[in-house]
């Protein structure tokens, strides 16, 4: 059958299948955990090439750097004020739904000592700022890490930029390696059904069923939140800039089930770099906002991060007042960036957070443990569909911005129309 060639059916059928695998079959679905993993390490073994290529190719394509130091500047100044929304509408959800009270914290159970140790190993916020300047490039290219990458690309745009036309021959071949970069992987893509398998067998084989029940009210509270932030809040914005987040959703959907299946939104980074180019964005803001936007602009981590830390403050019998609270959020603005877009680091994350407040006992956050990876995959899509729209504005409002550009072969895609919104001076 012809729809079964489509990539968001195949990975759809997978995540079923796996659920299927995992709940009859547990002793052997926890074993495939290894697939989702492997399909992540291929995926990350090309992020850092291709961020590096994209962003120094865009730079150098731009030949202003008053534009490239606006367009950097202005995406930064979106991430705070979109991320702070966020953190602010999980907190004020959490105290109307309240779904910490009444929990018996002696029931928590698991050992969350390694997430404090890493947290604690993490360092602060100024820590964070100079971990941005690499010790050694080579060295951050093979550990994957993504903010001296961006940092040294940035510099390295630059440099071929003040070079001029004698820099044309490298610029037209970083264009082309890149290229031959998104060749490797849409062929890793092709392996992605079977990564959503391994990675749902894993969790529902590990969890079981029951775990998507148990503290129900909490993952209850966490998604609607995201769901509504995403077509409320991001829906709104998308309205200004004259494009719908219906739509928008609808381009990026193989995108969305990759996430739902690996519970990373890393692994869709690359297609997505790809796909906001095809959809009118030009090279240098795709690859000046998402890279940026994934350690930046992570709306679903936000919102989870506020919910999670008043929940577990509620299971714990603390009453936080008005200002605690505020001084919380203040914490979170900071704790919340930097955080990557793989499993588990919210619950770093999360730590380093609590650790801020000895008044909540941190072994709260054993009561998370369960449903943790459920909600992992609501954070990632959030984060996701967040970084798009980011970049789609940060367009716009630059007028890098091209409606009519070709998407793709095989996708129709109802593209907004109209002239691009030209550059403020």
């Amino acid at each position: 059958m012809r729809i079964l060639k489509n990539m968001t059916v195949q990975v759809l059928l997978a995540i079923v299948v796996g659920i299927l695998f995992g709940h009859f079959l547990p002793k052997y679905a926890v074993e495939m955990k290894v697939l989702g993993d492997v399909f992540i390490k291929l995926i990350k073994m090309v992020i850092a090439p291709i961020v590096f290529l994209t962003i120094v190719h865009g730079i150098a394509s731009m030949g202003d750097m008053k534009k490239v130091g606006r367009i950097g500047g202005k995406a930064l100044l979106y991430f705070e004020i979109v991320t702070t929304i966020a953190l602010a509408i999980g907190i004020v959800v959490v105290n109307l739904v309240k779904p910490g009270v009444g929990i018996d914290l002696s029931k928590a159970t698991g050992d969350v000592s390694s997430y404090a140790k890493k947290a604690e190993e993490s360092g602060g916020f100024m820590d964070f700022l100079v971990g941005i300047v690499p010790d050694n490039v080579v060295a951050a290219f093979a550990k994957g890490d993504l903010l001296p990458i961006l940092l040294f690309a940035i510099l390295f745009g630059i440099s071929m930029t003040a070079m001029g036309k004698s820099a044309e021959p490298i610029v037209n071949l970083f264009d082309r390696l890149s290229k031959a970069f998104f060749g490797v992987v849409n062929m890793i893509m092709r392996i992605s059904p079977i990564a959503a398998f391994g990675g749902m067998s894993f969790t529902v084989g590990k969890f079981g069923l029951k775990s998507l029940y148990n503290l129900g009210s909490l993952m209850a509270a966490v998604y609607i939140t995201m769901f509504l932030f995403v077509i409320v809040v991001l829906g709104l914005i998308c309205r200004m800039y004259k494009f719908s987040i219906f739509k928008f959703i609808a381009y990026i959907k193989e995108e969305i089930m990759l996430v739902l299946g690996t519970s990373s939104s890393e692994s869709a980074l690359p297609r997505m770099m790809d796909k906001m180019e095809k959809y009118g964005a030009s090279k240098s803001v795709v690859g000046l906002v998402i890279p940026t936007g994934y350690s930046f602009n992570l709306d679903g981590t936000s919102i989870y991060l506020s919910m999670a830390a008043i929940f577990v403050a509620q299971a714990s019998g603390v009453d936080l007042s008005i200002w605690q609270q505020i001084t919380l959020l203040g914490v979170l603005m900071l704790t919340s960036k930097g955080a990557a877009g793989v499993t588990g680091s919210g619950f770093i994350t999360l730590a380093a957070t609590l650790a801020a407040f000895p008044e909540i006992p941190m072994v709260g956050m054993a009561l998370l443990l369960g449903v943790d990876r459920f909600m992992s995959e609501a954070r990632a899509i959030t984060n996701l569909i967040g970084n798009g729209v980011a970049t789609i504005v940060i367009a716009k409002s630059e007028g890098e911005f091209n409606p009519n550009r070709v998407v793709s072969e095989n996708t129709e895609v109802d593209l907004p129309q109209g002239n691009p919104v030209p550059a403020k001076a």
